[in-house]
C-alpha cells in the first residue's frame, strides 16, 4: 500500500491512518506524505472495485463531484482515491446540533444542493453501461426481491417479529409488482444518504457510488430524507419533496408528478425495509453496535409512513408485519418506563442479542439444576406444564437459586428505576431451552411483575409453543 502512494505522488508515506468503514468491510486508509495525502482502499472483492472504478470515471466525465481514482494495485485489490477530507453533511449538521445550535436552515440549504445535484446526477448518467454494476445493472425485481429477503431474514426473523412466510412473500411479490409499474431508466447512486456527501470547500462530493445501477429516480431522494438517524424534521422532509419536483421540472420538463409523489412513499418503505435488513445483519450478525442503535429511528420513520400514507395496493399482511414491528415496545427509543426483557434460551444455539443496543444484561446459567428433561414423561413437556413446575417444586436447590437471582435482579431493578434507565435484559439459559431455563424464566417475570413498577417482556426461544 505504502509503496503504491510513493509510485503515485513521488514522495515517502510519512503518516498512516486507519478511518472508520462504517457498515462496509472495505478497509480505509489516510496516507500522508510531505505535499500529498490520498485514501487508500483495501477491498478482496475485485468486481465491486471495478464497479467503482467505472463509475468514478464515468461520473466524472459527466461533472458529477466524484473522488479521482489516482493509483490501483496490479491485483486490482488496492487503490488510492482523492482525500475529500472528514466533513459529511451528516458530521457537519450533528456536530453543531451537539454544541446547542439551530441547523434547520443548515440543513435546509445543504440538502437543497444535495437535490440539485441529484436532479442532474440522475438524468446525466442515465446513459452509463449499467451493465459495468455490482451486483446487478438493474434495481429490477430481483434486485428488489433480494433487499426484502434481506429484511424478512436478518430482521423480522432476527428479533422475532411473527409473520406468516407464504403470505408475506404475496404481499412482497405485489409490492414489487407496483414499484416496478413506473419508468425505471434513471441513474440510481443506491446509497445517496448525508453520510455519504463529503462537504469541501462549500462544495458537495459523493462518495460509496459502488452500488450505483439503472432504476426509478424515487429510490435516492427516499434514502436521503428518510436516513434513519439524519433527523429531518417531516414538514422539511415534505418541503423538500416538493422542492424535488420542482428542480427537475425546471432542469428537464414538465412529468407526472402526483404520480411521484405516491409512488415515493412505496420507495421510502422499500428503503426502511433494506436499512433494517442491514441494521439485523451488521448490527445482530457482525456485533456492531452503532447499526442496532440505529433501528429505533427506523422504525419512528416507519410508523410515521405507515399511519399518515396510504398506499393503492392491497397488502395486507406486509402492512400487519410493519404495524407489528411498530407497536413493540423494544423498538421505542422515547419509551419513558423501564421495560424488563427476560428470554429463556438454548446454549446450542448461543446468548441472545440484546436489540436495545445496550449489550446485554444478566446471563443466568440454569444447567447446574435438576433437569426433567432426561426423564421420559418430561420430554415432551416444558418449564410452564404444571408436572414440570411440581417436579421443581420438589427439588429445594431449585428455590435456593432463584432466591440469589432474585436479590440481583431485584437490585439492578431498583436501581435502573431510580437512574431512570429503559431495559434491562435478563437471560436464562440451559441446554435445550425448554424446561430449567423456561421454568426460572417464568418465575422471575413473576417476581418483577408482582415487585415493581416497570413492564416485563417475557420471550421463550426455544419452545414454539410458548
Amino acid at each position: 500500500m505504502e509503496q503504491l502512494f510513493e509510485k503515485w505522488s513521488g514522495e515517502l508515506c510519512l503518516k498512516k491512518n486507519q478511518l472508520s468503514a462504517n457498515g462496509s468491510n472495505r478497509i480505509y486508509y489516510r496516507l500522508e506524505g510531505e505535499s500529498k495525502s490520498c485514501i487508500a482502499t483495501i477491498n478482496q472483492d475485485i468486481t465491486e472495485n471495478e464497479a467503482f472504478f467505472f463509475f468514478a470515471e464515468e461520473m466524472r466525465k459527466r461533472g458529477v463531484n466524484v473522488p479521482e481514482v489516482y493509483a490501483i494495485s496490479d491485483d486490482r485489490k488496492i487503490y488510492m482515491q482523492q482525500d475529500l477530507g472528514n466533513i459529511s453533511i451528516y458530521t457537519f449538521l450533528n456536530s453543531r446540533e451537539s454544541n446547542g445550535v439551530d441547523v434547520s436552515e443548515d440543513m435546509r440549504e445543504l440538502y437543497k444542493k444535495a437535490i440539485d445535484q441529484l436532479v442532474v446526477m440522475q438524468n446525466v448518467c442515465r446513459d452509463i453501461d449499467f451493465s459495468h454494476s455490482y451486483p446487478r445493472p438493474h434495481f429490477d425485481r430481483q434486485a428488489i426481491q433480494w433487499d426484502l429477503n434481506y429484511f424478512k431474514y436478518y430482521f423480522l426473523r432476527l428479533f422475532h417479529i411473527p409473520f406468516d412466510e407464504d403470505l408475506l412473500e404475496k404481499d412482497f411479490s405485489r409490492f414489487i409488482d407496483y414499484l416496478l409499474d413506473d419508468d425505471c431508466t434513471y441513474f440510481m447512486f443506491r446509497d445517496f444518504q448525508s453520510r455519504n456527501i463529503m462537504l469541501v470547500d462549500d462544495e458537495l462530493y459523493f462518495i460509496d457510488f459502488q452500488g450505483a445501477r439503472q432504476g426509478a429516480p424515487h429510490y435516492d431522494l427516499a434514502s436521503l430524507l428518510y436516513s434513519s438517524k439524519s433527523n429531518v424534521p417531516e414538514p422539511m422532509r415534505k418541503e423538500l419533496l416538493e422542492y424535488y419536483i420542482d428542480r427537475r421540472t425546471e432542469t428537464y420538463g414538465a412529468f407526472n408528478s402526483e404520480s411521484f409523489r405516491t409512488k415515493f412513499y412505496s420507495y421510502v418503505l422499500a428503503r426502511i425495509m433494506q436499512a433494517m435488513g442491514a441494521y439485523g445483519f451488521r448490527g445482530v450478525i457482525e456485533k456492531k453496535e452503532h447499526f442496532v442503535k440505529s433501528i429505533p429511528y427506523a422504525v419512528e420513520n416507519l410508523g410515521r409512513i405507515i399511519e399518515h400514507i396510504q398506499l393503492p395496493i392491497e397488502i395486507p399482511h406486509l402492512k400487519a408485519t410493519w404495524q407489528a414491528i411498530c407497536n413493540s415496545p423494544d423498538f421505542n427509543p422515547k419509551k419513558e418506563r423501564l421495560t424488563v426483557s427476560i428470554f429463556s434460551f438454548s446454549y446450542r444455539k448461543g446468548i441472545p442479542f440484546d436489540k436495545s443496543g445496550n449489550g446485554g444484561g444478566y446471563v443466568f446459567d440454569c444447567r447446574a439444576l435438576p433437569n426433567p428433561g432426561l426423564i421420559d414423561k418430561y420430554k415432551p413437556l416444558c418449564g410452564r406444564d404444571t408436572e414440570v413446575i411440581e417436579f421443581f417444586e420438589e427439588h429445594p436447590e431449585t428455590e435456593v437459586y432463584l432466591e440469589q437471582v432474585r436479590k440481583i435482579v431485584g437490585f439492578s431493578v431498583e436501581s435502573y428505576l431510580g437512574r431512570g434507565y429503559t431495559r434491562l435484559m435478563i437471560n436464562f439459559g440451559c441446554t435445550g431451552g425448554r424446561h430449567r431455563s423456561v421454568y426460572c424464566a417464568e418465575q422471575i417475570a413473576k417476581f418483577v411483575h408482582k415487585n415493581y413498577d416497570c413492564d416485563v417482556s417475557l420471550h421463550h426461544l426455544e419452545y414454539s409453543k410458548l
